[in-house]
């Protein structure tokens, strides 16, 4: 039964809610509800149905590093080159070590973050300043960067870069992820240190930042083995699960929008929530200068909004990341058999 409750407006017949301790009833207009009479039903309705309420307390960990996973670190990771084992280099997208957001050439995100000289007219001072009310997390958010080619010129690593220098000056904890010596995916390889040092750069990070070149009309194979090492499931729950995820590609030829859609087909495998804005960037050799640096364009806007949206975004989802992948069928699994079995003992209780 629902308590009493005032409606602020009269509505016409339609669906009929028994009215608490009485045999009236509150009739609802379904057609043609302005915006203003809809929302005044639903916080109504909501404030009817709160005592029956019953707030489930989420799991800490399902979406979120544990306190482990987020202390990982690795003696010279953070130098800006690559340890003797091929690991580290997560400040590779750096200038000078100790100064993040830096890069080689014209320092473009500088004059962007707080155009001093009032060229834009704008800036990023705003969002780097942005607070999540009652937010619980203080810390600067954890981003991972991966990108998908080899080469050491390749278009998607210096937009990655980029985009790895405005989200430091933004406030970001960054790391970059270099997938050269990572081993195609291989079961008998799960001990190579570079495949350890992806997990666990996955598991330290509250978001991803993923970029990709078109390849043949997809991703890269270099890009999609590094997905690929990620383990779809540990216990039946995805590792990469609660973390945000944002998609941007680099084309060599026109636009095209196949490579962002199929990183955001992955990232929801991977029960990411990804960021509803993205970049493609057509005809990249023209988009960057010799030193690697973004160009001033639209297409240099977009990846300044996309980074700036992200931002404020992960800041946002990740106050919530354990309780949105908090799912009923799991806790009934848990409560019936005691953890959580993956795929591999489900498949082999089958007759």
């Amino acid at each position: 039964m629902l308590p009493a409750t005032r409606w602020p407006v009269r509505v016409l017949p339609s669906t009929f809610l028994p009215r608490h301790g009485g045999s009236g009833s509150i009739h609802l207009k379904p057609p043609r509800l302005n915006a203003a009479l809809t929302c005044a039903c639903a916080v109504k309705l909501a404030q009817a149905f709160r005592p029956f309420r019953t707030r489930v307390a989420a799991t800490s960990g399902l979406g979120s590093a544990s306190e482990a996973e987020a202390s990982y670190t690795l003696e010279g990771g953070y130098d800006l080159q690559p340890l003797s084992d091929g690991t580290g280099a997560w400040l590779a997208h750096r200038a000078q070590n100790d100064v993040p957001g830096s890069g080689p050439g014209h320092d473009w995100v500088s004059e962007v973050f707080a155009d001093a000289e009032d060229k834009h007219g704008a800036n990023l001072a705003a969002a780097a300043g942005f607070e999540v009310p009652r937010a619980r997390l203080k810390h600067p958010p954890r981003i991972l960067v991966l990108y998908g080619s080899l080469r050491p010129s390749s278009f998607s690593r210096k937009l990655a870069f980029e985009c790895a220098r405005l989200l430091e000056l933004l406030g970001a904890d960054v790391r970059t992820f270099c997938s050269s010596g990572l081993p195609v995916r291989d079961p008998a390889l799960e001990d190579h240190p570079k495949v350890q040092e992806l997990r666990a750069l996955s598991g330290w990070s509250e978001g991803h930042v993923w970029v990709s070149p078109e390849m043949h009309g997809c991703v890269t194979g270099a890009f999609k083995n590094q997905i690929d090492w990620l383990p779809l499931n540990t216990g039946s729950v995805r590792p990469t699960q609660g973390r945000t995820c944002v998609v941007l590609q680099v084309n060599g030829g026109s636009q095209s929008f196949n490579v962002v859609n199929e990183l955001r087909r992955l990232a929801r495998w991977m029960r990411m929530p990804c960021c509803t804005n993205q970049s493609s960037v057509p005809k990249a050799w023209q988009e960057f200068d010799d030193d690697g640096r973004m160009k001033d364009s639209d297409f240099r806007d977009r990846v300044v909004d996309v980074m700036e949206e992200y931002f404020k975004f992960t800041l946002i989802m990740r106050e919530h990341a354990d309780f949105l992948v908090d799912r009923f069928s799991e806790r009934k699994e848990i409560a019936q058999k005691g953890r959580l079995h993956s795929q591999a003992e489900k498949e082999a209780r089958k007759p």
